[in-house]
């Protein structure tokens, strides 16, 4: 599917989610409670990482752009406007990036909207939150989450030792302001500048793909359905 299609396609989807959530009362504001648990979730499982040097910078871009309950519908509204712009004016490696982070959007929405159903008017705690995952299984597709997120990363740390292309990212400031991509430029730069000052992120990569794997498995895992129904808490590491 060429590129503007898909991101298009990405965010129609998004676009569906938050009208079915609007139309079930409640459902909003389940959702919104989800996303500030996984925040708080992902802050749990960085704790030691957060404050890091190297990797502190990194893991609060994820932090900040890949969870928690952050309202993107206005921005999600004017970036479909401009796809054509932005497949236009941006080079093929940034267009590429910006598509799979789209496909990611779309996901992390659906498995939201899910979850939401399950846990409405449901205080979200970690037993809850662990028999909302049993209940909802799609255990390929949180997997899948997981390799669009490290797919992210990993063009974003290629895209560092591209200087030409670090270059181009900023001449592209003026003409991305005039066509409706000044907040798309604004976190393609905070990307490239975060991960070029780790330099080299295989190692935050993989630290990220291996406690992402771990916490899946862990949660779909018989002990987890167990422990969930006994309302206890199945996975103290990674839930806080």
């Amino acid at each position: 599917m060429p590129a503007a299609e898909h991101i298009l396609a990405s965010l129609k989807i998004v676009e569906v989610e938050r009208a079915a959530r609007a139309a079930v009362a409640g459902l909003d504001a389940s959702v919104h409670a989800i996303k500030t648990y996984q925040q708080r979730r992902f802050c749990h499982t960085y704790a030691d990482i957060l404050g890091s040097v190297r990797y502190g910078s990194a893991s609060r871009f994820f932090l900040d752009e890949l969870y928690g309950p952050t309202d993107f519908t206005k921005r999600d509204a004017q970036f479909a406007r401009v796809v054509p712009a932005l497949v236009r004016l941006f080079p093929k490696e940034i267009v590429g990036t910006v598509a799979t982070l789209a496909e990611l959007h779309a996901l992390s929405e659906r498995m939201d909207t899910l979850m939401a159903r399950d846990l409405e008017r449901t205080p979200v705690i970690a037993a809850n939150y662990i028999a909302a995952w049993q209940a909802t299984g799609h255990e390929a597709e949180r997997r899948k989450q997981i390799d669009l997120t490290i797919d992210v990363a990993a063009s974003l740390d290629r895209l560092t030792r591209k200087p030409l292309l670090r270059n181009s990212l900023r001449l592209m400031r003026g003409p991305a302001r005039a066509s409706g991509l000044g907040e798309l430029q604004q976190f393609l730069e905070r990307g490239f500048d975060t991960f070029k000052a780790m330099n080299g992120a295989s190692e935050f990569i993989a630290l990220v793909e291996d406690r992402e794997s771990a916490l899946v498995t862990a949660l779909f895992s018989k002990a987890a359905a167990r422990a969930a129904s006994e309302g206890t808490n199945a996975a103290p590491e990674w839930i806080p």
